[in-house]
């Protein structure tokens, strides 16, 4: 597509070195879920978005408000005090005809010794990559559309309809800062959400929930084991049969999922038993996550995986007497997708194109984010960003500048076809 003064005007204000420096302040605030530095970073963002001359909405959240909605996120981190940050570019009048959003909460770093240089809240750079927590998930994509709208700002390029950038907190646990948002009235004509999508626009996600299992056993000394049943070994069936459900439930994905090899994944992260070596363990307590296939509403996973564990303990003489128990703790992310032939798609993937990328195939993701949310409350929404989610939750964490540069520019040219110009 041939792009016009005003387009080629926005582009060549897009600034790598602005968009590496607000990358690196970012990464410098250690902004893990329910930490501080989360209400530290949405002040950053403030901040930032009056200094670009956005009107600036920054409002504490009443938390415990907003959590007892009958259809709030449930969030697996503690908070008493959480912000909401929206910066909107205004212009004509209505809602804004475009919505940037990114979280700025990060997962915590794990082990130290596994950084290069111990220190993963300094953005460092090595042959092209830009290296830090949360570099690629997802404050490269903050970054970006802070960038575009920078560029909007520096072109003196007039918009007809407001475009807005939502800053939101609680997302690796849950959602809070993009429900709270929504529900503060924060809503638009359609939305990107800045996650990293490796080259990809994506339109749909899985979803995924927070399982906890116990299974039971009986306890006895380590040297008369046989008197005992170790929870250990009861779990071992039940692990097989979870195996058998994640298999039967990701036979024939839909065509936007075929690419993976497990469009809606079930991973065990926690396992817990025993309280001291020469004793045989009388409880063993399993804890992960049960993907959600995209379009099934989350009542239906749960059902499928409690009567996995039911059958499976049915069968086996313990369990049959004694069996496993079954809790949700949280962490509840439905599928979402965009309205089926939605302009959205084609129009953020002719913007990449158009900024100077390979014009990207469009692919479901196997996870959870906030998408569901927006799509929830009626607002097209797709997911496209610098990085890709391999480098996610990662050590040494890393995201390419040319890939956050290409981020900005297809954003900056997307805001402007959406919110078009006037003047």
């Amino acid at each position: 597509m041939t792009l016009s003064v005003r387009e080629r005007a926005v582009l060549a204000a897009i600034d790598p070195a602005e968009l590496r420096a607000d990358l690196a302040e970012l990464v410098t605030i250690p902004s893990v879920g329910g930490t501080p530095a989360e209400v530290e970073v949405q002040r950053w963002c403030a901040e930032r978005f009056g200094a670009l001359g956005l009107d600036v909405d920054h409002w504490e959240m009443d938390v415990q408000a907003v959590t007892a909605e009958p259809d709030a996120p449930e969030p697996e981190v503690a908070r008493t005090e959480a912000y909401g940050c929206v910066g909107t570019l205004a212009a004509g009048s209505g809602a804004p005809a475009l919505i940037l959003c990114g979280h700025v909460d990060v997962v915590p770093p794990g082990d130290l010794d596994a950084w290069t240089g111990r220190d993963p809240w300094t953005l460092r750079e090595s042959a092209g990559a830009l290296h830090g927590r949360g570099a690629a998930d997802m404050k490269a994509g903050l970054a970006a559309a802070i960038g575009a709208v920078a560029a909007l700002r520096r072109s003196a390029t007039p918009l007809a309809r407001p475009l807005s950038v939502h800053a939101v907190v609680g997302e690796e646990d849950g959602g809070l800062g993009a429900y709270a948002t929504l529900q503060r009235g924060h809503r638009g004509d359609a939305c990107v959400i800045a996650e990293p999508t490796g080259g990809t626009v994506m339109p749909a996600n899985s979803g995924s929930l927070t399982f906890r299992l116990e299974v039971p056993g009986r306890a006895t000394h380590g040297a008369t084991r046989t008197s005992g049943v170790s929870a250990l070994d009861a779990a071992a069936p039940l692990f097989a049969a979870l195996r058998y459900l994640e298999r039967a439930r990701n036979r024939d994905p839909e065509p936007l999922f075929d690419h993976l090899d497990l469009a809606a994944p079930l991973s065990i992260g926690v396992v817990r038993a025993g309280d001291w070596p020469s004793t045989v363990p009388d409880l063993l307590v399993a804890e992960g996550r049960l993907g959600v296939q995209p379009g099934e509403p989350v009542t239906r996973a749960r059902t499928a995986f409690e009567g996995a564990v039911a059958a499976a303990c049915a069968v086996d003489p313990w369990l049959a007497e004694h069996p496993a128990r079954v809790s949700w703790p949280g962490g509840v992310f439905a599928s979402g997708r965009l309205p089926d032939g939605d302009p959205l798609l084609p129009d953020m993937a002719g913007a990449v194109a158009d900024a100077g990328g390979a014009r990207p195939p469009a692919r479901g993701a196997p996870y959870g984010s906030d998408l569901r949310l927006y799509a929830a409350a009626g607002i097209p929404t797709v997911q496209y960003g610098p990085g890709e989610a391999r480098h996610a939750h990662a050590a040494d964490e890393q995201v390419r500048l040319d890939d956050v540069v290409l981020a900005a520019r297809a954003y900056a040219l997307l805001a402007l076809r959406r919110c078009g110009s006037s003047g």
